[in-house]
């Protein structure tokens, strides 16, 4: 069994910067491409980041991208979401998700239901 716990949220103003950390147990880190996805009251899951196993490859969501950036340190189990110039839309549930991904399967980033666990998620406010 693979167990993600996300840390790091909390209640910033906009502007502020943020960093999100997942750890994760269980099998081993390196099998999974991780991902950010965030869920704000009323709305669709929105995919926020990802990256391959090996760290080579990084996405982002359009509303992101040039805000944040996702690391992973496979030495420690876990996966990074440092968040930079934080607005009012980015508040949200932001959860962390694995995808066990074998040699020569393609990694389809944005589809949340692929990734096979998940972890409880962590509450991020961004106030004016």
């Amino acid at each position: 069994q693979v167990r993600l716990v996300e840390s790091g949220g909390g209640l910033v103003q906009t502007g502020d910067s943020l960093r999100l950390s997942c750890a994760v147990s269980g099998r081993s880190f390196s099998l999974y491409a991780m991902g950010w996805f965030r869920q704000a009251p009323g709305k669709e899951r929105e995919f926020v980041a990802a990256i391959s196993r090996s760290a080579l490859s990084k996405y982002y969501g359009d509303s992101v991208l040039g805000r944040f950036t996702i690391s992973r340190d496979n030495a420690k189990n876990t996966v990074y979401l440092q968040m930079n110039s934080l607005k009012i839309e980015d508040t949200a549930v932001y959860s962390c998700a694995a995808e066990l991904i074998p040699p020569g399967t393609q990694f389809y980033y944005s589809d949340y239901g692929r990734y096979d666990y998940w972890g409880q998620g962590t509450q991020v406010t961004v106030s004016s």
